[in-house]
């Protein structure tokens, strides 16, 4: 595979609603288990990257958080599934070129479609991870029911048929995330230190 020097020894790839708290999560996992050994990648930022140099906008206020990303979501959401009706892996491939690190933690898989090509490419390493909250917790975060996106594919294309390895609360009455994570934490160290014996 192209620009790959090893294959990763564990995919953690990650699902969940907008304001779930992904990045939170996937940013704990990278804090715990160092630079050298995981890598955090964004399918949406290589998509944000094409968007943005296709239709010459601003890639670094798409990356962000504020207001000019909603105002390009929809438009942008539309044009990445044309992308990915031609080319399923598109994004996938763009993500993962260049990463290195033995445990691969992919923060935001939202269609049947990316894990389809983790599942494909990585069967032995991937392992899915869906994080959720409640629609309360959710909006105390931000979040606000938006027509055309939370109810479009890329929000809601895993909430069902997707056998999830393992299912995060993040919710302040869940039991502590450092609690949840840590069988988790235990594979991807388990990973590295086989990644580490093998060479």
């Amino acid at each position: 595979m192209e620009d790959r020097v090893s294959e990763p020894q564990l995919i953690l790839v990650f699902s969940g609603k907008r304001k779930s708290g992904k990045d939170y999560v996937t940013d704990l996992i990278l804090n715990r288990l160092g630079a050298d050994v995981c890598c955090v990648l964004r399918l949406s930022g290589p998509l944000k990257q094409q968007y943005a140099q296709e239709h010459g906008l601003d890639l670094d206020q798409l990356l962000g958080p504020g207001l000019y990303k909603e105002q390009y979501r929809a438009d942008m959401i539309r044009w990445g599934e044309a992308r990915r009706l031609k080319d399923p892996g598109f994004f996938c491939r763009l993500a993962t070129r260049g990463a290195r690190q033995p445990v691969w933690v992919v923060s935001d898989a939202r269609r049947l479609s990316d894990l389809q090509w983790f599942w494909t490419e990585f069967p032995r390493q991937t392992r899915c991870v869906r994080v959720q909250s409640s629609e309360n917790t959710r909006k105390q975060r931000g979040w606000s029911f938006t027509a055309g996106v939370d109810d479009a594919e890329s929000e809601c294309g895993l909430d069902s048929s997707v056998k999830f390895d393992w299912i995060i609360t993040n919710e302040a009455d869940a039991p502590s995330l450092e609690e949840q994570l840590q069988p988790i934490l235990t594979l991807a160290e388990e990973a590295a230190s086989s990644s580490a014996d093998n060479h």
